[in-house]
């Protein structure tokens, strides 16, 4: 089958089974007959003979650090639905949090000829920096603020500076804090930032101290709630850097048998599905993380049609969610 036969069966023009496959304007009676020959014949227009004659592939590269990730999860649901309605398909590379596999992938989607780039990143070196712009195709960087480059980001500076001074609002002098890798501007350092600014607007510079280092992981955040009980002795609240962290160190309260939230508030970043589950369920920050992704999606398939595009930063906000991990003691 080719399209000229496609056209012939549909009682319509070559050209409009052309617009049909390219997401061109056509009439929605010609695609509802173009459509129905299409399924009845299995017909698929050929990828290389279109790549040929727009020098697209159709095809985006999407990078990102752990796909078993909530957010991650999101952000990919997000870039889909854009993809979809364009006619693109998604590659999907799971670096497991190795920035050496980032820049492998990077290089790889680049010689393959994707289209186009889009980059969950965690981590941002000199090294990333020089590949992207080596890169012959355009790049979207979402979760981080690059300056010069495409890229959607997320208020975490104020979102943890607000769920801080939730809990200093409610009374609680003692604060400590769980931060995510300070190699990771976003969640690591720009959170923390967040609170030690609102512990020292409350005069309380030296809870600026009371923080330990997290990996992404229920076990750091386990590990690292026992370290920081060592480090600072009785506290009556903790800020987590995610929920993840948050819930393993919920973990490991209990079964020091302390009382949630009576002795001990606590809040995450995130608002992933587990904080939901948890007992008692889990204050958090909800991020736009599928829209962040949607907007993405649109940000690289405009550089695609329009090289010249001017570069993009695009803040997304947030909300505090606060549920039964900082409500009313009993």
């Amino acid at each position: 089958m080719n399209i000229a036969e496609i056209a012939k069966l549909a009682g319509v023009s070559p050209a409009a089974v052309s617009r049909y496959f390219n997401n061109g304007y056509i009439s929605e009676e010609k695609r509802a007959a173009i459509h129905r020959v299409v399924e009845e014949t299995g017909y698929r227009p050929s990828l290389q003979a279109q790549t040929l004659r727009t020098k697209k592939t159709k095809l985006i590269g999407v990078i990102v650090p752990r796909i078993d990730s909530g957010a991650v999860g999101s952000i990919v649901a997000g870039i889909l639905s854009v993809l979809d309605a364009g006619g693109y398909q998604m590659l999907l590379a799971d670096t497991q949090n190795a920035t050496e596999r980032e820049m492998e992938y990077l290089t790889v989607f680049d010689e393959k000829q994707v289209d186009g780039v889009i980059f969950a990143a965690t981590v941002f070196t000199p090294e990333h920096r020089r590949i992207m712009k080596a890169m012959s195709v355009p790049v979207v960087v979402t979760g981080q603020r690059i300056a010069g480059y495409n890229c959607v980001y997320h208020d975490d500076y104020h979102a943890a500076y607000d769920i801080t001074r939730l809990l200093l609002g409610k009374g609680r002098r003692k604060l400590g804090f769980i931060s995510a890798p300070h190699k990771d501007e976003a969640a690591g350092q720009e959170r923390f930032r967040g609170y030690c600014r609102a512990v020292e607007e409350a005069g309380l510079k030296e809870l600026a101290e009371n923080y330990v280092i997290a990996d992404f992981s229920m076990k750091s955040g386990y590990e690292k709630m026992k370290e920081l009980m060592e480090k600072c002795g009785e506290l009556d609240g903790v800020v987590c850097a995610t929920d993840t962290i948050a819930v393993g160190g919920m973990r490991y309260l209990k079964e020091q048998g302390v009382k949630l939230p009576r002795q001990m508030m606590i809040a995450g970043h995130g608002n992933s599905a587990i904080s939901d589950v948890t007992t008692p369920t889990l204050t958090t920050v909800h991020y736009s993380f599928e829209e962040s992704g949607a907007v993405s999606a649109k940000i690289l398939l405009e550089n695609i049609e329009d090289r010249s595009a001017a570069v993009k930063g695009i803040m997304m906000g947030y909300r505090i969610v606060e549920k039964d991990s900082t409500g009313t003691p009993d």
